[in-house]
């Protein structure tokens, strides 16, 4: 057996194990085997860190710097990430299943998202106002919001961090980023980074720990400012809750049940990639995951067999094979969930075309087939819950109309994706889709330009793009008395 990895978390500057010397550990899930162990940090460990980041913005040199040094200093990081890619890239693979090829893509692109932020950092800027009283000059200003508290899950976590902890830096707060206890090496080994461009302590700190105790008392804690929250629903209702304790603004990036929409007239080499990109890259563990699959009737069936025969082509196996096309899932939890869903799905109608069980010859590890389910109708439990696995349940349209109709059949509101050679029929049904991002003719691209966010039941608020930079400042008004007489008798009414 391999020796096991040990980790500590990021605290003021300092490595640091948990307070009472509590322990987590980590699996492989290509093995199932542990493989790394890291500190279960507790209520006062949360205190010490937010307590560093709020010393950091008021008293340290943190709270001196220019924007312009902030921004340089975020650039530096950028760099540090796409020099150390490979290592990062390794360990990821290692904690959570996915293929080395992605992680080492994923990785280099996060830096253009730093980069993004870095350039924002100067171009925050306040207003003059107009004012219709004479001799006041009135300007606003932007400052930092406070102490951020940022919660990410375990899938593409550097991603998912840096859309948090870009804006945050940025705008001149200090973050307290807590790491999932399912897969945190690398962020953590990205917190080491922070430390080698120069970010001073305190500024960035790396808990690892259980929901309840750590994540409740980050959430709650009085010098908390802001919450910026990626995970499932009945995690984000708590940390809503919670966060009336504190009055911390909170945006929420929540799961998805994406709808993608192929009409009659799509170009169905790039209707095909779209669904295999939707629901096997990344093995389908992807919040905008596109598993459920509208296909107009006309074309089902020639839609349906390119899919299965390029379905039952995938290479499944090691991730850290550079030849693999598709790894195992991230837990034993989350394959028996799906195991579950999809036997139940089967036992309400469903007819299975492919999949539907574990890889032949893999005798370790958490994989899962990529599966397709042919469903009449959308009640099935496959097409209402979020798998978060390499499934999709795929539908018959007749018309535009009853598309949209089922597409919008759904508590979620993430993403949605057209795929029509007709333009204008792909903008009406877009107008009519309840998501947050729409892609056309091309599915789960991304952009540090692009704002992402969903609606209902898949959060609020957005991550990315300038306006996501603003949501990390609070403006403050400040109003100037220009004329050479004194202020006025308060008493004296005109």
């Amino acid at each position: 057996m391999n020796a096991i990895a040990s980790y500590l978390m990021l605290v003021d500057g300092h490595w640091t194990e948990a307070e009472d010397g509590r322990r987590l550990h980590s699996v492989n899930p290509a093995t199932g085997e542990i493989w790394a162990c890291f500190p279960e940090a507790g209520i006062d460990d949360v205190d010490r860190a937010v307590k560093a980041a709020h010393r950091a913005m008021t008293e340290g040199p943190w709270s001196r710097m220019t924007a312009t040094q902030r921004g340089k200093l975020l650039h530096r990081l950028s760099e540090l990430l796409v020099e150390n890619a490979e290592t990062i890239a390794q360990l990821e693979t290692a904690d959570t299943g996915k293929l080395i090829r992605e992680t080492r893509s994923q990785t280099r692109y996060v830096a253009e998202y730093l980069r993004y932020f870095a350039g924002a950092a100067d171009k925050l800027e306040g207003a003059t106002l107009p004012i219709d009283k004479p001799d006041l000059f009135v300007m606003t200003v932007r400052e930092p919001i406070g102490v951020v508290a940022a919660i990410v899950p375990w899938n593409s976590q550097l991603l998912l961090a840096a859309v948090k902890l870009g804006p945050a830096l940025a705008a001149g707060n200090a973050i307290v980023l807590k790491a999932s206890e399912h897969a945190p090496v690398p962020l953590l080994e990205f917190g080491r980074l922070c430390e080698e461009a120069g970010i001073p302590p305190g500024v960035v700190n790396i808990v690892t720990g259980l929901g309840n105790p750590c994540g409740q008392a980050l959430t709650t804690h009085p010098l908390v400012a802001r919450v910026a929250f990626t995970g499932g629903l009945s995690a984000a209702r708590q940390v809503i809750r919670n966060s009336a304790e504190n009055f911390a603004l909170v945006t929420l990036e929540l799961g998805g049940k994406s709808p993608i929409i192929v009409c009659d007239d799509a170009d169905l080499d790039s209707a095909v990639n779209g669904i295999l990109a939707g629901n096997f890259g990344a093995s389908g563990q992807s919040c905008v995951a596109g598993s459920r699959v509208y296909i107009q009737s006309n074309i089902f069936d020639d839609v349906m067999e390119r899919v299965r025969k390029r379905t039952q082509s995938i290479r499944i196996g090691d991730p850290a094979n550079e030849t693999t096309e598709m790894g195992p899932l991230a837990t034993a939890d989350q394959l028996t969930r799906i195991e579950q869903i999809v036997a139940a799905s089967v036992g309400a109608g469903a007819v299975l075309v492919a999949g539907g069980g574990r890889p032949a010859g893999q005798t370790r590890g958490f994989y899962y087939d990529p599966t397709i389910l042919a469903c009449s109708q959308g009640g099935v439990p496959v097409a209402r819950n979020e798998l978060f696995g390499p499934v999709l349940s795929a539908f018959r349209f007749a018309d535009d109309a009853a598309a949209i109709a089922a597409a919008n059949d759904t508590e979620y509101g993430l993403a949605a994706g057209i795929f029509t050679r007709d333009i204008g029929r792909g903008m009406r049904i877009m107008r009519q889709l309840r998501s947050g991002i729409v892609w056309m003719n091309t599915y789960r691209a991304g952009s540090p330009l692009a704002p992402f966010g969903g609606f209902r039941s898949s959060g609020y608020g957005r991550e990315s793009g300038r306006d996501s930079l603003l949501d990390y400042t609070r403006t403050k008004t400040v109003w100037i008395d220009t004329a050479t007489k004194p202020m006025g008798d308060p008493f004296t009414m005109r």
